[in-house]
């Protein structure tokens, strides 16, 4: 073949944490804290609901939008949770997780030149997302001081005229990050002065350990500029599942959903019977499973304080975001080293963004036992790296 390829996607560089992932499944006995991906098993209620609907042959395509019991569901838990009341017929569509809503949200509402503001660091899907509808991503750099929140003045110094999204993705993924109340109303103001959309990725809505998570389309004239984004992989242990939703308009939903008919035509059809379970009957299993995760958020925190290692308290999702910066090396070389010496694998901070690095994420959706083993690890490394510092700076004193 002697045609090129398409530059937008050539250029486009692969993500960071599935390059770790690669690395990990070609080493044996280690203790991967890398992937976001729930230690528990799909709760036995919602994967009966699977196997149930798979042996009366319901392996059919659903409609476009989804499943309408789902459908209905979905905007039952939007109007308990968030008091939005969304129509199941024609302002909710099912998706194949939450990563494709993502991406033909931001191509049903993006002309060519327009301008997608995205946090960093963040979600690594954004920013190519944005690039495939034809977008230009402008990029604010989240800072530490402010707990990762966006704040109002970051977002006035990056709306142009040519504005058209802010996506804000809270509670965040990889810094554990969240906005409260306040700071949405803050950020809501401005969206609306200035008449741009938000794309609000909420996967992390109920793990959320400090208060309830606030949506922002639940504020005062937010709903009809909101794309909310859910899904069920984090909250019910469904990643395999690949089942995602969102809440919009019914003019964004109509043009979301032309582009699922041609791309996916419909999610799969066995997880979305599951699903219709989980969240009917879900919520025990929720709480259980965040009451364990917040038990081992607070057992890392009190991990990196032991070790001196510099780390802002997150209260949502389950990832920490420990402060590198002290030992001298990129996020990328303390990540390979701590891999290759000690068999644990994180992910370095600048693959969700350039602020990102001097931090590593570490995903607590793991054991505790092996989250032991590891901080166990983690120690021993951190301490010869102080030690060879110390060397170090005695060597040149000399």
């Amino acid at each position: 073949m002697t045609k090129e390829l398409s530059h937008k996607v050539l250029n486009i560089k692969p993500s960071g944490i599935r390059k770790f992932f690669d690395l990990v499944s070609e080493m044996k006995d280690v203790i991967s804290l890398g992937v976001g991906e729930p230690d528990f098993d799909t709760p036995w209620h919602i994967r009966d609901e699977g196997i149930y609907a798979l042996e009366k042959g319901r392996t059919f395509y659903t409609s476009n939008s989804g499943l309408k019991d789902l459908r209905q569901e979905i905007s039952n838990y939007i109007n308990r949770t968030q008091n939005i009341n969304y129509n199941p017929d024609n302002e909710i569509i099912v998706t194949v997780g939450g990563s494709e809503a993502i991406d033909i949200g931001l191509r049903a509402i993006i002309n060519d030149g327009d301008e997608v503001i995205i946090p960093q660091p963040s979600y690594v899907s954004y920013e190519p997302c944005s690039i495939l509808a034809n977008a230009k991503p402008v990029i604010i750099n989240l800072k530490a001081e402010n707990e990762f929140r966006l704040t109002v003045d970051e977002l006035k110094n990056a709306i142009t005229p040519k504005t058209k999204v802010l996506i804000l993705p809270y509670p965040n993924n990889p810094t554990g990050a969240v906005m409260e109340k306040s700071d949405l109303e803050a950020i809501a103001k401005i969206i609306r002065e200035k008449d741009i959309y938000v794309m609000s990725d909420e996967i992390y809505s109920e793990l959320s350990y400090k208060e309830k998570h606030v949506s922002i389309a639940s504020l005062e004239g937010m709903k009809e500029r909101t794309i909310l984004i859910n899904g069920f992989s984090k909250a019910y242990a469904m990643t395999g599942w690949r089942l995602g939703y969102a809440c919009a308009p019914k003019e964004i939903i109509k043009q979301m959903t032309k582009i699922h008919q041609f791309a996916i035509m419909c999610a799969p059809t066995t997880s979305q019977y599951a699903a219709v379970e989980a969240l009917k009957n879900g919520d025990k299993d929720v709480i259980l499973m965040r009451q364990s995760y917040n038990q081992r958020r607070r057992f890392l925190l009190n991990a990196f304080k032991e070790m001196n290692i510099e780390c802002f308290e997150p209260f949502g999702a389950f990832y920490v975001f420990p402060c590198i910066k002290e030992f001298g090396l990129t996020s990328e070389e303390f990540a390979q080293k701590f891999l290759l010496e000690e068999k644990v694998a994180a992910i370095p901070g600048n693959a969700f963004g350039d602020s990102g690095e001097g931090y590593l994420r570490i995903s607590y959706a793991y054991s505790i036992d092996n989250l032991k083993i590891a901080m166990e690890r983690l120690k021993h490394f951190v301490n010869n790296l102080r030690v060879q510092n110390q060397n170090k700076v005695t060597n040149i004193k000399q």
